[in-house]
């Protein structure tokens, strides 16, 4: 019992969350609940010296962990709800206020977060608006209450709560926006927005589009990067992921920081630049769920690095999406992107190992088992959500990401090359873009070619909620029987993985931990 105190207590926490924000809870209920914990606490420390001490009171910290995580969602939920805006729904407002985070540029509008006396706002307005953060801005145009719609698929999209996440609880949409100061925000953020501003501009000369775009959204995450109809193709082809910023782009980033470091700094030295350096990287690229996990994972990595400890995925996992919930409790039931990451993480950790002895040399010799083996446990891992929250599931994923997967780091460096060139030197910036664009168009040729597939996805039918647990249900059963399978044919397999693992990187945990770096950060 104490080896899982760990996860049972952590689990308990996130049990409380999702329990709050599905029924609803009320200080008097957790009151009681605490009572309850303090009475199991009391009744554990009396029985000390008998054998049902230790369950006693792990029960007794897990039920405190969930009423924790029942009033964590109840005092986030006390921001909302009670807006004086309420009044001036349907009616054009005129108002004041600081844009409080990177203008969000679309294809066919450019959206702002405003705040105002303590309120955020989003504010939709004209694409080719000129605000950027910590700018003062007045806003005319229509106040909204976000309303939920019906996806192409049939799905209904809670934009509402989607907005929840976010701190946003109206909406002002086709506003007039005129700006009135700048140099409000945080002068980091500032310089780091402006760097961003450079670096894209200047791909944006060496590259040309779509490939450009392309190129930015595989290296900063800008979600404007490739348009609508691309945009298609790459969520048809299984790798929109690439596209959005997930952890195997945070992790190239990672990686080459960390090889550039090694060759100024030792490593004590190397690593606290390298923290700080995630740090800065997740601010410039915006703090969304995925760049959020992935640069925790890689934080707690790096540390137990420096300190010489032991690194365990699966708690690494956990301890990060509780942080993460902690700080906004309405991630763990709204906010999709928070799903899908952390499930295909837990795929790798879990589901990735199953599959180890399946694969054929031939996987091995030309350098795509990692790929393979990767792609195939995510997808397995977030399917049940894709079915869920989706509607389309992608047949040709697992290939188009072996195609295109090892060539992405290529891309990333070769359009981050060309930006930085372009600082010094047009025309060497204009080399080292060809280069990328080769690469860049490589990706969105295997994109389009197998979107055009028959087949290439099809549509699921609308499901209830309940069946997302039957589906994991059925998934974690699976893997429980193959892992017991692999392990009655070889007693030592487990054994023997752990003991390489600690000795060659300090990992605990599956034999795809040990492979290789990419596995931390997906």
């Amino acid at each position: 019992m104490q080896q899982y105190r760990f996860y049972i207590l952590l689990i308990s926490f996130l049990v409380g969350v999702a329990v709050a924000t599905v029924f609803g809870t009320s200080l008097p209920v957790i009151a009681w609940i605490c009572l309850i914990a303090l009475g199991l606490m009391v009744v554990s420390a009396r029985r000390s010296e008998a054998s049902s001490s230790a369950s006693v009171a792990t029960l007794s910290l897990a039920i405190l962990f969930c009423s924790i995580g029942l009033l964590r969602f109840e005092v986030a939920s006390w921001q909302f709800g009670h807006s004086p805006l309420q009044e001036n729904i349907g009616k054009t407002i005129s108002f004041e206020g600081l844009v409080t985070k990177e203008p969000d540029k679309r294809e066919t509008s450019t959206r702002l977060y405003v705040e105002v006396q303590e309120e955020l706002l989003l504010v939709t307005t004209d694409k080719n608006s000129q605000v950027k953060y910590g700018d003062r801005v007045t806003v005319t145009g229509e106040l909204k209450k976000p309303e939920a719609f019906t996806t192409e698929l049939g799905r209904t999209f809670d934009y509402p709560t989607y907005l929840l996440v976010r701190g946003v609880e109206y909406q002002v949409e086709r506003a007039l926006v005129v700006v009135e100061s700048s140099g409000h925000g945080l002068l980091l953020l500032e310089t780091l927005f402006t760097v961003k501003q450079m670096l894209m501009r200047l791909i944006e000369t060496a590259i040309a589009e779509p490939y450009a775009g392309l190129g930015e959204g595989l290296l900063l995450g800008v979600k404007q990067a490739i348009g609508d109809d691309l945009e298609s193709a790459f969520r048809t082809s299984g790798i929109i992921h690439i596209v959005v910023l997930s952890g195997y782009n945070v992790m190239l980033v990672v990686t080459f920081i960390l090889f550039v470091l090694s060759f100024f700094f030792k490593k004590r030295t190397r690593i606290l630049c390298g923290l700080v350096a995630i740090v800065l990287f997740a601010l410039l690229v915006g703090l969304s769920a995925t760049v959020v996990r992935a640069s925790i994972m890689a934080c707690l990595l790096l540390w137990a690095d420096y300190l010489g400890r032991t690194y365990d995925l699966k708690r690494a996992l956990l301890f990060a999406a509780c942080v993460m919930v902690f700080l906004n409790p309405y991630l763990l039931m709204y906010d999709i992107g928070f799903q899908l990451s952390f499930m295909a993480t837990l795929g790798l950790i879990l589901v990735a190992p199953v599959f180890e002895s399946f694969i054929t040399d031939g996987f091995s010799k030309l350098k795509l088992k990692d790929f393979f083996i990767s792609t195939l446990a995510t997808q397995i891992a977030v399917l049940p959500l894709l079915i869920y929250h989706i509607g389309e599931v992608s047949l040709v994923a697992v290939v188009v990401n072996v195609l295109v997967l090892p060539v992405v780091p290529l891309a990333m460096l070769l359009t981050f090359a060309a930006g930085v060139v372009g600082f010094v030197s047009t025309q060497l910036s204009l080399g080292i873009g060809f280069l990328a664009y080769l690469t860049l168009r490589y990706i969105i040729e295997v994109a389009v070619f197998f979107s055009q597939v028959p087949l290439a996805s099809i549509i699921v039918p609308v499901v209830p909620a309940w069946s997302v647990f039957v589906l994991y249900g059925a998934i974690g059963w699976g893997v429980y029987f193959f892992s017991r399978s692999s392990l009655s044919k070889d007693p030592l397999a487990g054994w023997v993985v752990e003991e390489e693992t600690e000795k060659a990187a300090g990992v605990r945990g599956t034999p795809a931990a040990s492979s290789e770096l990419p596995i931390f950060f997906r």
